[in-house]
């Protein structure tokens, strides 16, 4: 998978999330990279992404990747 940079203009970090609007819900979804690109998306750095804010009425969902480390196949 090739490296994807952040969204941000003049920020040229690597991207570590995706960022998604959902307009009908007021709603702001950051998640995990996606695997492609979307033109209706946003792929964000670990600072954007930790920076996120949403216009007033609109809810952030965050989804985080937690990976067991306990178990191994």
């Amino acid at each position: 998978m090739p490296v994807r940079t952040c969204s941000k203009v003049a920020c040229d970090r690597i991207a570590v999330a995706t960022l998604t609007y959902v307009y009908a819900d007021s709603m702001a979804v950051l998640g995990p990279l996606s695997n492609s690109t979307d033109p209706h998306s946003y792929d964000l750095c670990e600072r954007h992404s930790q920076r996120l804010s949403a216009p007033q009425g609109w809810q952030i969902v965050r989804y985080e990747v937690v990976r067991d480390i306990g178990s191994r196949a």
